[in-house]
């Protein structure tokens, strides 16, 4: 059998559903040059039945069942077991367009590059929830744009819902840490090794993220907290379009205090701000009840996210609690 150029790898914990509509998308793909690499981390859930079946059906696919110790060494078990020259990151939660492998060969035919990552988008099919969450990931209302394939404000990094890089990189660089924004580490680690990043617009996936605003705002919040420990392990990492949300979180308190106990004044640059993400989700999706949703999927990207950056700023940098845990994120897998 010939030597797969890609090897998709997709760590899953009790993810049943999703692993059969991405592995669906992997089977429609327009162009075959890939191996799909499923590792099961210890769900109670197992999907290795629906995995079977795929390679029934003509999917090339490895399934491997494994302890439970995190989605990094997982990823780290399945990149040990690939036969690809280069690998691919999806999250369980992503669709892949049928012409994503056809398009990503062409372009890395033209213009090689040692690690890429594209942006995410909202497939039509999704919920208006759905729809309202990836705006409030994407937009640059909330997020300067920094997780739609825009330019960024700083340099770009790659995230694993859609990610990849060559074998010599790993072999290089070392696999993935188990801790929270681990696909920021390594992107960083990536960058200072001196490898080649590069952000290709024209490979998306529909990423299916939270179904409801409650597991939305504990993703972003840890997304917050996470900031801090990677100002810890490298810091010039930190910029300004990272701390904007817990200064939104700020303003938003003073804005109401002021609003409530001086003048009712105060509240309408607030007002003015959510009435600009309606209007921006309306133009973007075109769905009115998309943008009534997007209002408070904004409110809990940033105030989630900022309040995880404040807690841990607070907790990890004021009073210096768990300053080690850095050194202990450098002892686990990878270099």
């Amino acid at each position: 059998m010939k030597t797969p150029r890609y090897s998709v790898i997709v760590p899953v914990y009790n993810r049943r559903d999703e692993i059969t509509e991405l592995a669906e998308s992997l089977l429609g793909q327009t162009e075959r040059s890939f191996e799909l690499v499923v590792v099961e981390d210890g769900s109670t859930e197992p999907c290795g039945d629906i995995i079977e079946d795929m390679c029934r059906r003509g999917l090339d696919a490895k399934y491997f069942f494994k302890s439970n110790e995190g989605r990094s060494i997982a990823r780290n078990y399945g990149m040990e077991r690939a036969s690809g020259s280069y690998f691919v990151f999806f999250d369980s939660d992503c669709v892949i367009p049928p012409d994503y492998f056809r398009t990503l060969s062409n372009v890395l035919d033209a213009a090689p590059v040692d690690c890429y990552g594209g942006p995410d988008a909202a497939h039509e099919s999704f919920s208006d929830t759905q729809k309202a969450i990836n705006y409030a990931m994407t937009s640059f209302l909330t997020t300067g744009g920094i997780r739609g394939g825009k330019v960024r404000l700083d340099k770009f990094v790659p995230r694993t819902f859609n990610m990849g890089f060559s074998r010599a990189v790993y072999e290089r660089v070392g696999g993935f840490r188990e801790m929270f924004s681990e696909d920021i580490d390594m992107s960083t680690r990536i960058r200072h090794a001196g490898c080649g990043i590069g952000l290709i617009r024209e490979v998306p996936v529909w990423h299916r993220r939270r179904v409801d605003l409650r597991r939305f705002f504990r993703q972003v919040y840890v997304f917050g907290m996470s900031r801090i420990t990677l100002r810890l392990l490298y810091p010039d990492s930190l910029k300004a379009v990272h701390i904007l949300p817990a200064l939104f979180v700020l303003g938003c308190i003073a804005l109401i205090l002021l609003s409530v106990f001086v003048s009712w004044w105060f509240i309408v640059p607030l007002v003015a701000y959510f009435l600009a993400v309606f209007f921006g989700a309306l133009l973007a999706t075109r769905s009115l009840r998309v943008a009534f949703v997007a209002v408070p999927a904004a409110a809990v990207q940033l105030g989630g996210y900022g309040l995880g950056f404040i807690r841990a700023w607070f907790t990890k940098i004021l009073l210096r609690r768990g300053r080690d845990e850095q050194q202990e994120i450098m002892m686990r897998k990878g270099k």
